[in-house]
Parts: C-alpha cells; structure tokens; sequence
C-alpha cells in the first residue's frame, strides 16, 4: 500500500468547487504521510486527465459532477478504481427525491415530503413550518426553512435557482446529529449545535457552529442513531463510508435527511472528527479509503 500511486481528485464544476480544493489539500497531506506516491489532479469536467500509472483515484470533489454519479461513470468506463460508492448509489443519493423514495420504500423514518417541478400546488396540503431544498445540490445551497406561507413563493424561487426539481419536506424541530460510516460500521454520534436557523454553508465552513463528538445521548438512542444511519447507507447502496444527518425530535423520534457519500474532508468536516474519536487518525481514515477502493482494481491492474 505505501506506495500505491493515487490520484487526489478535486475542484470540479460545482458551487462547491472551493470546499473541495480544502478536502484535496486534505487528503493530499495525509496520503503523503501514510507514504503514498500522491499525484494532485484539478477537475473542471469530464475531459480531465488522470497521470500515468494512476491505480487509485481519491475522489475529494463534492456537489455535481463529483458526487452525483456523472465522475464515477467516467471512471468505470475507463477501468480505474476509485474511492467511496459506485455511480448508481452516488447518483440515488445525491438526488433527494430518489433517495427519499428508497427511504419509505425501506422503512426508514424521513420527514414527510413533496416532489416539485415547475408546479407549486402540492404545497396547499403541507402544514408549515417547511424546508425547501434542490433535489440536487449540496452544502445547502438554496435551502430555506420557511416559517410563514409568505416566505414561501420566495424560497421556492431561491430553491429553483439551483435546479427545476425541489424537496419540499416537513421541518423536523430538534436535535441535529450526523453519523459517519466507515467499511460497514458506524463511528460515533457527532451532535451539530449553531445559533443560526439551520446548519448551512456559514455554519458548514465558517466556523459557525459546535460539534460534539461523541454527541451527549444515552446509548440506546446513541446505538438506534448508529442503526438507522447504516440501514440508510445500504438500502441507498452506499459502500466505503459515507456521513448521514439524521434529526432527533422532542418525543425522542429519528429522522433521516440524507445520506453524504463523498463527505468533507476539511479541517471543520464532520467525517474526519467522527473517525478521530473512534481512534482513527486523519491519515489512517484516507489510507482506509485507499485499501477499500484498491481492493476492487482490475485484475491486470493489480497483478
């Protein structure tokens, strides 16, 4: 493994395009200390080339293009092994509508929700509060929680600037937690606490929030949070690792939100903290990825 040659892939097309570049620089610093031959590679589309003798990518993009399924198809036309889950669970999970549909079809527990595409009339039948989302995007850009119907038409627009498919769902009131996976188990609870309305992009990356890890939860509610977040990485197909939020209401109910497969891996990312508290260093988390993914190279590739 110590000197596998990896490909740190990073950038991409997406608006987050800038998180990522900080994930990449991540990575790199620590696949160089595990002893790995590192080979940086910015992406801004599909015409992106990867260095002679590449055997694994590691996949630090985040958003369209690097987490929706479109990069990992490239890659499996091209025979390369990458990290994190193959194009049709990254694409199920990205878009929050298919994986809202696998959630009910699985018996998950996820806030109630509507589709919309270019027709609003859906909306007349959910009780407020609501959050509103693109079905496809990341880093909460353009999501809003909307606490009175006259924010509403606004939201939605604000929402439509990122996509012509929106998730409407029930707001759930509680306690934020988000749970890493990693090779088939759970890490420990991390609890999400910020004085804005919800976690997003300021609190994200700014530094305008607290984690707390190990969250402070009993550990029946500790160890159903654990289950649930692995019974939704598998029924979305997910392998490797991934990161799901999941809400705790007042009467001590779990709610899935989403699943992350290609989580940050920033100084201020949720994954790499979880895994630290488990005991697993930042280099020790990347090279784990690294194994995963070189286990399924190509035969001739591997020889």
């Amino acid at each position: 493994m110590n000197r596998l040659h990896v490909a740190v892939l990073m950038g991409g097309p997406s608006a987050e395009r800038e998180v990522s570049m900080k994930s990449g620089a991540a990575a790199i610093q620590a696949l160089r200390a595990a002893g790995m031959y590192v080979s940086p590679v910015e992406v801004r589309g599909e015409d992106f080339l990867l260095p002679t003798g590449t055997e694994v990518a590691f996949l630090a993009l985040h958003g369209t293009f690097g987490e929706d399924g479109q990069l990992q198809r490239l890659l499996d036309q091209r025979g390369v092994a990458y990290t994190g889950s193959g194009a049709t669970a990254s694409c199920r999970a990205f878009d929050k509508a298919l994986a809202k549909e696998a959630f009910v079809a699985a018996g998950i527990p996820t806030p109630l929700y509507v589709l919309l595409e270019k027709d609003v009339r859906p909306l007349a039948t959910m009780q407020l509060p609501l959050v509103v989302k693109p079905a496809r995007q990341g880093s909460s850009f353009g999501v809003t929680i909307v606490q009175d119907r006259a924010q509403l038409e606004h939201a939605v627009e604000q929402a439509w600037r990122y996509g012509d498919r929106l998730v409407v769902e029930q707001f759930v009131s509680g306690r934020e937690f988000t749970v890493g996976i990693l090779d088939g188990e759970a890490l420990p609870v991390v609890e999400i606490r910020t004085a804005r309305a919800f976690f997003d992009f300021e609190a994200k990356y700014n530094g305008d929030s607290e984690e707390i890890c190990p969250a402070e939860l009993d550990p029946m509610t500790t160890a159903r949070a654990q289950k649930l977040a692995l019974q939704a990485h598998e029924c979305l197909g997910c392998r490797d690792y991934s990161r799901v939020d999941i809400m705790l209401d007042a009467a001590g109910a779990l709610w899935v939100l989403e699943v992350n497969t290609l989580p940050g891996l920033t100084p201020q990312s949720l994954l790499p903290k979880a895994a630290q508290a488990a005991g697993v260093s930042m280099t020790a988390l990347c090279s784990r990825m690294v194994s995963l993914a070189a286990a399924r190279r190509p035969v001739a590739a591997a020889a």
